[in-house]
């Protein structure tokens, strides 16, 4: 039956009345779906024809601004266009990832995220201004350990020593970390579960102004990225108890892991990864796509990341990136929830 104004009450009447209209119809419809293949094969021919930002949601110094800077030569090169980095940093990044969220979806804007933007702030903010489905996501990139790192003035030398502090004065320690929801502070807050101990959270807009936080004496330890931390552990100024992984690794010489140093049921990783607006053409996605993977697959690259403690850990496709991020959304929001983390 036909309704919505129309007289006939069947079908069959309808259709024999308006065949030279439904056709006409099925003509414009048929020409517009053209139209946007051809629109969008024509857009991704001419992609890129301008510069492409890289928003990073952290200050300057820290990992996720080293790594955007290791990348950027090379993908632009990949691209055939300049790569210009912005650095947004506030509130756990988040401000990076609005940005990006409500950017044209056109490829000119990329992110690059840790799980704190894609997983860790919907779940510690439910009202933010970006939801993770305003993403598309590109490919994962690097992955790393965070680093446990103390002022040498403490005299703490190793993992036990730290926890044994911590429980004699619950609370007394205060570590710093890149801010509220990011991994160094999810990593510190499953330590914190796993040991039993009481620390005092201090966040920073980046890893590199916590990390100066410690080296002077107002904060007394960090969980830290490898790129912040390890070049201090190498001065002498700070000094390096574990990194968070199970086992010892060759990113971070002369570290224990954590089985190594008596905590054997703590480990942590974080990656990072890069997104772009949802709606960017699957064109597009797939040319930024190819592009990364050359750029991250040069010995060069590879080399320059992996002196600052981060391993390359490329996706096979979007589509597996989104599958692995499926996953891995579900280990950080239940150690947000059971770490009883907030952005307080």
């Amino acid at each position: 039956k036909i309704h919505h104004g129309f007289k006939s009450t069947s079908w069959k009447n309808y259709l024999g009345r308006n065949t030279g209209a439904i056709v006409m119809n099925r003509s414009k419809l048929l020409f517009t779906v053209l139209l946007g293949i051809f629109s969008s094969t024509v857009i991704a021919q001419a992609y890129p024809n301008k510069p492409i930002k890289l928003i990073v949601g952290f200050a300057p110094g820290g990992a996720a601004d080293y790594v955007a800077r290791n990348i950027s030569v090379p993908l632009g090169q990949a691209l055939g266009q300049s790569i210009v980095i912005e650095n947004k940093p506030g509130a756990g990044s988040s401000i990076a990832a609005e940005q990006v969220a409500k950017s044209a979806p056109d490829g000119y804007t990329i992110l690059i995220a840790s799980p704190s933007s894609i997983s860790v702030n919907p779940a510690l903010s439910p009202k933010l201004g970006y939801k993770p489905s305003d993403f598309q996501p590109i490919s994962k990139i690097t992955s790393s350990p965070v680093v446990i790192a103390v002022n040498p003035a403490t005299g703490i030398n190793s993992v036990k020593e730290l926890i044994t502090k911590a429980k004699q004065d619950p609370g007394s320690l205060n570590y710093a970390t890149s801010g509220n929801g990011s991994a160094p502070h999810l990593a510190a807050a499953l330590f914190g579960q796993v040991a039993d101990v009481k620390m005092t959270h201090i966040p920073f807009r980046g890893g590199s102004l916590a990390i100066q936080s410690v080296i002077a004496g107002d904060t007394q330890l960090t969980f830290g990225t490898p790129p912040s931390v390890l070049p201090m552990i190498q001065a002498g100024r700070l000094k390096g108890l574990a990194i968070s992984a199970k086992e010892r690794s060759p990113l971070a010489p002369g570290l224990p892991g954590m089985r190594e140093a008596g905590l054997p049921d703590y480990a942590i990783e974080f990656w990072y990864g890069l997104f772009v607006p949802a709606g960017t053409p699957p064109a597009i996605v797939q040319k930024i796509f190819e592009a990364t993977q050359i750029a991250l697959k040069q010995p060069n690259v590879k080399a320059s990341l992996e002196r600052e403690g981060t391993d390359v850990s490329l996706s096979s496709s979007p589509a597996q990136f989104v599958r692995f991020l499926t996953d891995d959304e579900k280990f950080w929001v239940k150690l947000v929830k059971s770490a009883e983390v907030t952005v307080d």
